[in-house]
């Protein structure tokens, strides 16, 4: 697991949530500080703007350190990963909500957005 992951992961375990954890551990990749990652995150937690909120941390970091045309690309891939992976980026669909059928965990959301993210932002082609 990358050391960004693990971090992510961390953030999640101390009660930080999904979307926190995530810009909270690659907030140096867009120049944030700790309190800025959290208070930035809060809307794109719980599931309050649809998607996972691991999921928008992880795009608004990228559209936070690419020029538009890059970013577009690499959040594009960053989707058709995590989607081929967990089969949704919906909150609901991954928590199960109104199906029972749990996709994928909270925490298993974070930890895969930001081995995902890590390998974006290491791969340095377009």
């Amino acid at each position: 697991m990358k050391e960004n992951a693990i971090k992510a992961a961390e953030y999640h375990k101390s009660g930080l949530s999904c979307s926190a954890s995530v810009l909270s551990a690659f907030r140096n990749e867009i120049s944030l500080d700790e309190k800025q990652a959290v208070l930035t995150a809060m809307p794109m937690a719980g599931g309050r703007m649809t998607k996972c909120g691991a999921v928008l941390a992880a795009e608004y970091v990228i559209r936070n350190k690419y020029p538009d045309d890059i970013a577009e690309k690499k959040v594009n891939d960053f989707e058709k990963k995590f989607i081929s992976m967990n089969k949704s980026v919906i909150c609901r669909e991954l928590k199960g909500t109104g199906t029972g059928k749990v996709l994928r965990s909270c925490r298993g959301c974070v930890m895969d957005s930001a081995e995902i993210l890590s390998e974006i932002i290491q791969d340095n082609n377009v």
